[in-house]
């Protein structure tokens, strides 16, 4: 709950993704970062993928937002269980970045 709590007091939207859940359930660690976010204060969205909670975060941002994918830090992968499955976050953003722009030529 506390991540969800300061998240809502200094950004304007909140997406939750997942991190590293291991053999935890992803819903549920969601479940309990959104019980701390303040309603009032924040927008926030579920998307469990993490590919596509940055991709959407992308496409959502306007001119002067800035946007803090937060967790990963310069972990290349993911852990689900017991595996550890390639994932960067600094890649799946740039790949959100040149779509954007692409599309919007």
């Amino acid at each position: 709950p506390l991540m969800g709590q300061i998240a809502s007091e200094l950004a304007d939207e909140i997406i939750v993704t997942s991190d590293n859940p291991r053999s935890e359930e992803p819903s549920e660690i969601a479940a309990e970062i959104v019980s701390g976010i303040k309603i009032e204060t924040a927008k926030s969205k579920v998307l469990l993928d993490r590919a596509d909670a940055i991709h959407f975060a992308v496409n959502r941002a306007q001119s002067g937002d800035s946007i803090l994918i937060a967790g990963k830090g310069h972990e290349t992968y993911q852990e689900i269980g017991n595996e550890q499955r390639p994932f960067d976050d600094v890649k799946v953003a740039k790949e959100a970045l040149l779509e954007r722009v692409r599309t919007s030529l």
